[in-house]
């Protein structure tokens, strides 16, 4: 599996990562510090047996992709695990991923996640995953106490793999 991540400035990241930091802390669960998940958007998920031709499109739609604000106003969570921040679904979020997922669907047999398509996707930055029943609520008090809506841009995009996350390929958006 491959994603394809937005990656953010540094106020934001720094911001997004104590938002991590303590969650672990108090929860005791330190899946997101431990393995090393930078705070991001993912803004497709795909599997694909070329990726070098996923790599060779990934670099010719960057050159046309640009930096980009958006706004994180609430606090989710994917039911039982996951606790996440949301960003507001602005016409940059949404027209990145229409580009992301286009670029994508040239690649002969590269199967698209569902849950990562334009008017299907729920941008989110996972703050904590695998957590417990307890975990989740303990999460919840963290972010109840701490979290305010904020502004942040989205400085780079990166081509990932998963389990264990490892970045492939990281590049500067243009302003």
């Amino acid at each position: 599996m491959y994603l394809i991540s937005a990656y953010l400035d540094e106020e934001t990241n720094n911001r997004i990562q104590q938002y991590i930091n303590q969650v672990a802390k108090k929860t005791g669960n330190y899946c997101m510090v431990d393995g090393k998940v930078p705070p991001h958007i993912t803004i497709s998920s795909f599997k694909t047996n070329d990726i070098g031709l996923a790599m060779s499109l990934f670099e010719q739609s960057i050159g046309q992709l640009q930096q980009g604000t958006i706004q994180w106003t609430s606090v989710g969570m994917f039911l039982p695990y996951v606790i996440y921040l949301s960003p507001v679904l602005n016409t940059y979020l949404h027209r990145l991923c229409e580009d992301i997922t286009d670029a994508l669907k040239q690649i002969d047999g590269v199967q698209l996640s569902p849950y990562y398509r334009p008017f299907n996707w729920m941008p989110h930055t996972t703050i904590g995953k695998q957590l417990s029943r307890e975990e989740m609520q303990i999460a919840f008090q963290v972010l109840q106490h701490q979290f305010g809506p904020f502004e942040g841009r989205i400085t780079k995009l990166g081509l990932a793999k998963t389990n264990p996350y490892e970045d492939i390929m990281t590049y500067n958006l243009s302003e």
